[in-house]
């Protein structure tokens, strides 16, 4: 038997962040998701049952590196909004 694979039109991929790349198929037990830009696959139980898999790491949950020549500015609003200078 064959799996049909079908893209889902305005998905975006968790992991890349790429739209209209994910497309999904799914067998006798499992429904999954992949993306076809960065090989990102997940899975679910079509009977709803829970995984226990750990948090899959992607472009939002990953901690960013502090650069040495990263410089932070801070922006104050105008003080005297009605003042002229």
């Amino acid at each position: 038997m064959s799996v049909i694979k079908r893209f889902v039109a305005g998905a975006v991929c968790p992991r890349c962040g790429e739209m209209d790349t994910i497309r999904v198929y799914r067998n006798e037990i499992r429904e999954y998701r992949e993306c076809i830009k960065c090989d990102y696959v997940d899975g679910q139980n079509l009977d709803g049952s829970p995984e226990d898999e750990a948090e899959l790491v992607t472009r939002v949950n990953q901690q960013k590196e502090d650069t040495p020549d990263t410089q932070v500015i801070q922006i104050m609003a105008n003080p005297n909004p009605g003042k002229k200078h």
